[in-house]
């Protein structure tokens, strides 16, 4: 199952983002676990941050200067914030990038992970660690909608409920593109669902 759904994301084109070059970069890690219930697993960033304090988001960062390359950024970052050694990860590819509201192009990465990884949370950075089953994201379970009128058009962005935990924003359209290539989910994030009230 895992392994067809991996060969969807190594054979996958992501949208391009024509930027300019001068916006800085960053790179996240989407994890997903090797078993037979692939689970994401996400972070809680601490409160005190500067940037997305108390959000819900993979682990990543700002490219340093001395990065090779995104994927490097990506990893080392994830090994920072929550102790994931790079040698656990294997890479199977990007998806498409996006422009935060700080103005920083991010590009995800996704990563298969063991299921076993003991995470070291840096409490500098990371609240929590936790995981979530992909087939959680794959029904949908949407709690709201967020209306974002970015780059000429409306974004329709699910923002979704998992324990305590909430996962919106550039977190949740990351996972929307996820879940509609492994799936199939056809989850729009360019119409309003039904239940949609713009208010």
């Amino acid at each position: 199952m895992l392994d067809e759904l991996l060969h969807r994301v190594s054979h996958y084109t992501p949208r391009t983002l024509e930027t300019d070059r001068r916006f800085p970069e960053a790179a996240v890690l989407v994890p997903i676990t090797r078993s037979d219930e692939p689970e994401l697993v996400l972070t809680l960033r601490a409160s005190g941050l500067s940037t997305h304090g108390g959000e819900v988001a993979f682990p990543g960062g700002r490219r340093d200067p001395e990065d090779p390359d995104l994927i490097f950024t990506a990893l080392r970052e994830a090994e920072e914030e929550i102790g994931l050694p790079p040698g656990l990860v294997e890479v199977i590819g990007p998806l498409s990038p996006l422009i935060s509201l700080h103005g920083i192009k991010v590009t995800p990465y996704v990563g298969v992970i063991p299921d076993y990884v003991e995470y070291r949370a840096n409490d500098a950075e990371i609240a929590a660690v936790f995981s979530v089953p992909l087939d959680f994201f794959r029904q949908d379970p949407r709690e709201h909608t967020h209306r974002i009128d970015y780059q000429g058009r409306s974004w329709y962005v699910p923002s979704y409920r998992f324990g305590g935990y909430k996962i919106w924003g550039l977190t949740a359209i990351m996972v929307v593109e996820l879940v509609n290539l492994l799936y199939d989910a056809d989850i729009s994030l360019h119409h309003p669902p039904k239940t949609f009230i713009d208010t």
